[in-house]
């Protein structure tokens, strides 16, 4: 029988801020860029406050719950594995 503590992987430590601040802007870029490509022309008569808002509804969803949680999975198999490796 295996060490029981071998099959628990050790916890993963949170983003500092600057990690946390790279990982949203590579979220939030490409995603506003998208949507900027999408909808664009329909946005591009409302007034800019507006046209903000339509953007951060759409993009904020798609951002928390769509990209980060697999932008943050991908970066706890990165150190998990770098801690491996040291």
């Amino acid at each position: 029988m295996s060490n029981p503590t071998e099959s628990i992987p050790a916890r993963v430590p949170p983003p500092t801020k600057h990690q946390l601040a790279l990982m949203i802007w590579l979220c939030v870029f490409p995603t506003l860029t998208a949507i900027n490509l999408l909808v664009g022309d329909w946005l591009s008569p409302m007034p800019s406050v507006l046209r903000t808002f339509v953007l951060a509804t759409i993009a904020v969803p798609i951002v928390i719950y769509g990209l980060m949680p697999h932008l943050h999975g991908f970066r706890a198999r990165l150190v998990s594995r770098k801690r491996q490796e040291g």
